[in-house]
């Protein structure tokens, strides 16, 4: 059960989130985007269930799953975390999160999982005094261990390494982001991984380029396969757009907000 109280946030926040399973109709079974209403006919129609950016260039990773969309209440969870250091809400409440969306991936990851958080570059990591995703992994392992007593989930923070820092991703275009973050990441265990499944964790998943990057070098390094969960991902603006028209004017503010809100200071310090 999510402690509220300890995790610092009202109970109000809280009772807004909702999972993305509820908010859209149809997401990717690849990268988790949500698809407009005329791709989730034509996907229907076809019998597709990836979007098209994943059928004309496959990302590396096998699935990437997350909880909620980024934005309004996740966001600024999120953010009290990121920027405001308070960590118990890794703990009591984004953690649960984390765990609902790596149960999505139960009935087809191995049991035996080597959990990799997303490594910051070093010297951010000591700025911010943390790395939240690391926080986040073992908020969530602990409550696996519980859960699901048959899996064997062990945090591995030494074999993924960040050596390059990138900055303000945020204002960069998909090929852009895929093309500074190529050679952000070095595999420094292979031993340790090769012929293993990996749970990759991050707080955030935009485009998906660092997860991409990160997938492709782990698979490299001779990993039998990456999965990927995040606490939130953040959906095309294409589609919030077209919620607002067919939900009206709530929708419309949501949208508005989302525009407004500071989301690109986040999506920076997250590297994404």
């Amino acid at each position: 059960m999510i402690s509220i109280s300890r995790a610092g946030v009202c109970e109000a926040c809280v009772a807004q989130v909702e999972a993305q399973d509820e908010q859209f109709n149809v997401l990717c079974s690849r990268c988790g985007d949500a698809l407009g209403m005329e791709s989730a006919r034509f996907a229907g129609a076809m019998g597709i269930t990836e979007c098209t950016m994943c059928r004309l260039a496959p990302p590396e990773f096998a699935r990437a799953v997350a909880f909620a969309e980024y934005d309004a209440e996740v966001r600024e969870m999120l953010h009290l975390l990121k920027f405001n250091g308070v960590r118990q809400v890794a703990g009591h409440l984004l953690g649960e999160y984390l765990v609902k969306a790596v149960l999505k991936l139960e009935d087809q990851a191995a049991r035996e999982l080597a959990v990799i958080p997303v490594p910051l570059f070093a010297a951010r990591e000591r700025s911010r005094g943390f790395n939240q995703s690391k926080l986040l992994a073992e908020a969530a392992v602990k409550r696996l261990r519980k859960l699901r007593r048959g899996w064997k989930l062990r945090i591995d923070t030494k074999s993924l390494a960040r050596v390059k820092d990138t900055h303000a991703l945020f204002t960069m275009q998909p090929h852009e982001r895929r093309k500074s973050l190529r050679g952000a990441f070095r595999v420094m265990d292979a031993e340790a991984i090769r012929g293993r499944e990996v749970l990759l964790i991050d707080d955030i998943m935009t485009t998906g380029a660092t997860a991409r990057e990160c997938a492709r070098v782990l698979l490299r390094a001779g990993v039998a396969k990456v999965w990927v969960a995040t606490v939130a991902k953040a959906q095309p603006e294409s589609v919030r757009v077209l919620r607002a028209e067919e939900f009206g004017e709530a929708a419309d503010s949501t949208v508005a907000r989302w525009d407004a809100t500071p989301v690109s200071n986040a999506v920076a310090q997250a590297g994404l």
